[in-house]
């Protein structure tokens, strides 16, 4: 049934907050443009070798105009440097999920243009998750590798142990029957050598590629032997000697094309699985504009489209009856004003159509049946805190969309589970435990979007990070922490105050006074620092920033993504295919 909206999106309020989420997103497409402009400064070194820079390596590898979802743009962004102004994001690394001969793959290319691809900290973190992504939604793999390694003046013994676990989920997809594609396009050195070698097919790129255990200033220092680089790990060395590799192509783009008829071969093409998901991507309209690609064949630089509203299984969805654009201006730049979330819920769905559930039980808690893309799902959301009632019908719901088969979209905007007596006394700890039970233990693919505020334990019971939903977006608006950062303030202000009064420490003199207010002052800016979408984003506490905008556009294409895991089977083995 259709809901009807009582939003203005011509009011003064709505247009304040249409200005602040557009700065925000201004702020979010630099960081990322930032990124780009890094890597773009290497043209002339890579024209000079003639090869290409890992954004057009990219836009060759992907169907022309299909959909590309990027994946942890803003990885790192603060960890280089606490600069704002001089933090570049990505991790060192592009990742997204995009159509290579119409197949949907998982594809990852060294930012080659950056520090020469070395692996830094936040990329090992952005890779493990996007290889953990590719293994539950059964994706072929790709990877275009050109990377220095670690970087060895900022080594850290976590990262070399950690960096183990890269290799480990390639044997895992390989072994569960999802291909593991690598174009070899420089160098691969030490651990980076492994790569092509967990690698199911590996094309290389005569006199760029390079893949040895030890490179010749290492080989040296060891053992005193001396070798050249092609001796040791050449692409004519591996492809005709060691075997390491099946394909040797003259340049980049022969590379890009081999990796493309590799990937055609596989019969993947999302057509052998059903008719509602064998169309062929056209250019959407719903674009997501946040990395670039180059698509060379154009000859000019493309943003590579989502799909527009209804692309997927559910051809010919009916579009939403409210406008994408008024979600610029729902959500507050705080989180101390109400939302009425049925409001986004309109914004998003097929014809705003909502069946809400239990509307008149614990009513700030926000359950609705509806479709998105043709896909249908139900919706969890927030007006208010978790209370007893809202727990309970949180997890019935959860419960419903599972015996259903459902996916469910928990749309963040909490400031947590309820507290006081009463809450204490109605017994919100173990409801509230029935809740996250039932988030933990769901047999349905789960989505996470995080809208506003993802407050305490309200960010674990609507499938925070910590609950390993499918999916999880961020707005640029979005809050997340423990608590917010007056709250934890004032709770440290209340403790300091006792603990001197126990001591028999007066509090009420100037001197007293003007240190706890540069403490409270000192642990609000923690926190609020701490809690900013690019903040926790750089952490890769989540999949990507988005704007608002592109929102149905990304969950249609992440419930397409889930729809074709289901249908499909991969034929797996006991082990990953071993090289021979």
């Amino acid at each position: 049934m259709n809901h009807p909206s009582s939003f203005n999106p011509h009011s003064a309020q709505a247009a304040q907050r249409r200005e602040a989420m557009l700065a925000r997103i201004a702020q979010l497409r630099a960081l990322e443009d930032r990124a780009a402009q890094a890597s773009a400064k290497s043209k002339p070194v890579f024209d000079k070798r003639g090869q290409l820079l890992p954004r057009e390596r990219i836009g060759l590898l992907l169907d022309p105009g299909a959909a590309w979802l990027p994946l942890c743009s803003l990885a790192g962004f603060l960890q280089d440097t606490q600069d704002a102004e001089k933090s570049v994001p990505g991790g060192g690394m592009l990742a997204g999920i995009g159509f290579i001969h119409g197949v949907r793959c998982m594809v990852v290319a060294s930012d080659s243009g950056i520090e020469a691809g070395a692996i830094q900290p936040r990329g090992l973190e952005k890779m493990l998750r996007v290889q953990e992504m590719a293994l539950e939604n059964k994706l072929p793999f790709v990877h275009l590798v050109e990377s220095a390694g670690a970087n060895l003046m900022k080594y850290q013994v976590e990262g070399f142990v950690l960096g183990g676990g890269l290799f480990r989920n390639l044997a895992r997809l390989s072994a569960a029957g999802l291909p593991v594609i690598t174009v070899q396009h420089g160098s691969g050195t030490a651990g980076g050598a492994y790569m092509p070698g967990l690698s199911d097919v590996v094309i290389m790129v005569r006199g760029r590629s390079r893949a040895f255990l030890a490179g010749p200033p290492l080989l040296m220092a060891a053992t005193g032997e001396v070798a050249t680089e092609e001796e040791l790990g050449g692409a004519e060395m591996h492809t005709g000697v060691s075997g390491l590799g099946e394909y040797l192509a003259e340049d980049d783009r022969e590379a890009l094309g081999l990796a493309r008829a590799v990937v055609g071969q596989l019969g993947w093409d999302a057509r052998a699985l059903t008719p509602a998901l064998s169309r062929e991507r056209e250019r959407g309209q719903d674009r997501f504009s946040g990395e670039w690609g180059q698509d060379t064949r154009a000859g000019e630089a493309v943003s590579l489209p989502l799909p527009r509203a209804g692309e997927g299984r559910g051809e010919g969805a009916p579009a939403p009856v409210f406008p994408a654009a008024d979600l610029l201006a729902l959500m507050p730049p705080h989180h101390r004003e109400p939302v009425d979330m049925r409001e986004v819920m309109l914004r998003i769905t097929d014809g705003s159509d909502l069946l809400e559930f239990k509307p008149l039980y614990g009513a700030a808690t926000v359950c609705a049946q509806a479709h998105i893309g043709g896909h249908a799902v139900g919706l969890i959301s927030n007006n208010g805190p978790i209370d007893v009632a809202g727990a309970n019908k949180a997890t019935h719901f959860i419960q419903w969309m599972c015996q259903l088969g459902h996916p469910i979209i928990y749309l963040q905007n909490t400031t947590g589970y309820m507290v006081g007596k009463d809450s204490e006394q109605a017994g919100m700890i173990k409801h509230g435990s029935k809740m996250i039970q039932a988030v933990t233990n769901a047999t349905v693919p789960q989505i996470t979007l995080q809208c506003g505020a993802s407050f305490g334990a309200g960010n674990y019971g609507m499938c925070g990070r910590g609950y390993a939903p499918r999916f999880l977006f961020t707005w640029p608006n979005a809050r997340t922490a423990v608590m917010g950062g007056e709250q934890a303030a004032k709770t440290m202000q209340i403790v300091a105050e006792a603990g001197m009064a126990r001591k028999g420490i007066a509090t009420d003199t100037p001197e007293v006074q003007a240190q706890m207010k540069t403490q409270f002052d000192a642990i609000v800016q923690k926190f609020e620092s701490q809690a900013d979408a690019f903040s926790t984003s750089g952490l890769v506490l989540d999949d990507g920033v988005i704007d608002p905008r592109d929102t149905r556009a990304v969950l249609s294409f992440c419930l397409d993504t889930c729809a074709e895991a289901a249908a499909r089977e991969p034929r797996r083995m006991q082990f990953g295919v071993a090289r021979m």
